[in-house]
């Protein structure tokens, strides 16, 4: 499927989809309960979905009213089939490591894109604390684990290449049969993540010492709870950067006190010169003369398409760094964005951890023929759609929209990969009027 975005006059008010990330910590929290535990306006997406049927897989039921999952843990059996995860990244590295809990050997398969993300250093920390798994690829799935011997002790991983692998030993290391100790032989990025893990483990009461570089859980169980589901700064980013560029938007369901690490757009906008209120849950967004903005976005990856399209509909050069992982998601999104924004005519220079913008807005020498200016206006009028190949990356295809509602002509090519986070989010820009044609070839 792909979508025109044309140029829209936006206006409105609308709420963001529930937190992907911690509906699925949830979700493999309650799974490792004994008992019942309630999980409070999830997020319905392709994700979460993929996450839930792989943990029915294992035997954990989770029944799913409108607003309310029921999740009923601690009875994890061997599952009887492979355990296929989507194209979900969380689902297959939490879950590699929950199946080294279960005896005999498990298999765990992704989708083309998770295909080719990497495992092996959670594989290589697992093996450390007793656990026998190996990959099909070099470094990536699909994965097999051997479980049901997981001794705890000594173990360490990189803490640059995915938080989530941290995340994943963190939820088995209860269960090991003697203390665990967790240490990052690199710097931990996406720190915010781990945070996020380490609330919901708490609200589960599981207790972890940490420092950071090194982690130490004792041995402990699972309590079931009751577990309300923020909303999700990612999924906000792109309406609130459409705020910025627009005539304002207010946004519902998103808390400045979460520990979701996407939140940092809110400080993004205001350097830029966006001018932004919050009351309460709601955040609104009004448009002003963007600037240029210089950041590191190691602890806020996910934001990288949204800022970089952003940037490029402001004044002056911008700078990010801390970037280099976000070649590693979805898709490249270093390549997908750089090649995105040269199509809409802006002027990119990639490094191996950094991405410099030259905004549209900035300002060019003048013409003293007016004539040239005349005919520069009027190819302006007439130039192509930049059609930008989302590259099955919902967030390529969410962050592009922005521009279309600001300048035009934008066509986004596998448009319905918004589904894995975001299932409505086409038609929740058409209700701020944004101006969106669907073609379903």
């Amino acid at each position: 499927m792909k979508v025109i975005v044309k140029k829209s006059e936006v206006k409105g008010k609308v709420g963001v989809p529930s937190s992907k990330s911690m509906t699925i910590r949830a979700l493999m929290c309650a799974a490792l309960s004994r008992g019942n535990s309630e999980i409070v306006n999830p997020l319905v997406s392709e994700d979460t979905a993929a996450a839930a049927d792989v943990l029915g897989k294992i035997g954990v039921s989770i029944d799913k009213d409108k607003d309310v999952w029921r999740v009923t843990g601690g009875t994890i059996r061997v599952p009887t089939k492979e355990l296929y995860c989507g194209e979900s990244a969380t689902t297959l590295r939490f879950m590699t490591a929950i199946c080294s809990l279960i005896p005999g050997e498990h298999t765990l398969l992704g989708g083309p894109s998770l295909s080719k993300r990497p495992v092996k250093s959670l594989i290589e920390a697992l093996k450390k604390l007793g656990v026998k798994g190996s990959m099909e690829g070099k470094t990536t799935p699909p994965v097999t684990i051997k479980g049901g011997n997981m001794n705890g002790g000594l173990t360490e991983l990189p803490g640059n290449i995915s938080s989530q692998f941290v995340s994943a030993l963190l939820l088995i290391a209860p269960f090991a049969k003697k203390e665990t100790k967790i240490g990052l032989t690199t710097p931990l990025t996406s720190k915010p993540y781990v945070l996020m893990t380490l609330w919901c483990l708490k609200k589960f009461g599981i207790n972890v010492r940490t420092e950071f570089d090194k982690f130490t859980v004792r041995r402990q169980a699972y309590k079931p709870t009751r577990l309300e589901i923020e909303g999700d700064w990612s999924s906000a980013s792109y309406l609130l950067a459409l705020g910025a560029v627009s005539g304002g938007i207010t946004v519902d369901n998103v808390s400045t006190s979460s520990l979701q690490g996407d939140r940092m757009i809110l400080d993004y906008l205001r350097s830029m010169g966006a001018k932004v209120s919050v009351s309460g849950k709601s955040v609104t967004v009004t448009g002003g003369d963007l600037k240029a903005i210089n950041a590191d976005l190691s602890d806020c990856i996910d934001l990288l398409p949204t800022m970089a399209v952003l940037v490029a509909l402001a004044e002056g050069t911008s700078v990010f760094i801390g970037i280099e992982r976000a070649r590693i998601k979805e898709s490249n999104r270093v390549a997908a964005v750089k090649e995105g924004l040269e199509k809409m005519g802006v002027t990119v220079t990639e490094g191996q951890d950094s991405l410099t913008i030259v905004g549209l807005k900035t300002k060019q020498p003048k013409e003293d023929d007016e004539e040239e200016d005349e005919a520069g206006d009027k190819a302006e009028e007439e130039k192509e759609p930049a059609i930008i190949d989302s590259r099955g990356d919902h967030r390529i295809a969410m962050a592009f929209s922005i521009a279309g509602a600001a300048v035009g002509g934008i066509i986004i090519k596998g448009a319905e990969c918004v589904a894995k986070t975001f299932p409505d989010f086409w038609d929740v820009l058409k209700s701020v009027g944004v101006e969106v044609e669907t073609d379903a070839k």
